[in-house]
């Protein structure tokens, strides 16, 4: 069972998922430029876009973590799982999340931040 908030759990998660966010967007940006697009820029403002978007929102979530003095940081993974360790006001947490899960919602907030910036 968890001692951490509902919302301070968000934000740590928001902190764990927008670096994996984040990579995908900034290889995928790599891969149009050197894709054969008949027309190009559009596909390299949304990730841009979406790109700022992130890290905003990224920089955010660390520096709520900061002023709380919570920690977050990746101590093992396999094939199935990733184990994440959360320093939450002194106490740690082990929290395990399935490798799938992990990549699901990822995509998910792919579609979402690539949604937003696209739409306006």
């Amino acid at each position: 069972m968890t001692r951490i908030p509902e919302n301070d759990r968000e934000i740590i998660e928001t902190a764990l998922y927008l670096p994996m966010l984040l990579k995908i967007l900034e290889r995928d940006k790599v891969l149009i430029e050197q894709g054969s697009f008949k027309i190009k820029s559009p596909y390299v403002d949304i990730v841009e876009n979406a790109i700022v978007t992130v890290r905003k929102d990224l920089k955010n979530a660390e520096d709520h973590l900061h002023k709380e003095k919570i920690k977050l940081a990746e101590i093992k993974r396999d094939a199935d799982f990733t184990m994440y360790s959360f320093i939450y006001k002194g106490v740690e947490e082990h929290h395990n999340y399935f490798n799938p899960r992990l990549r699901n919602r990822t995509e998910e907030l792919l579609r979402l931040y690539l949604q937003k910036d696209s739409t306006g």
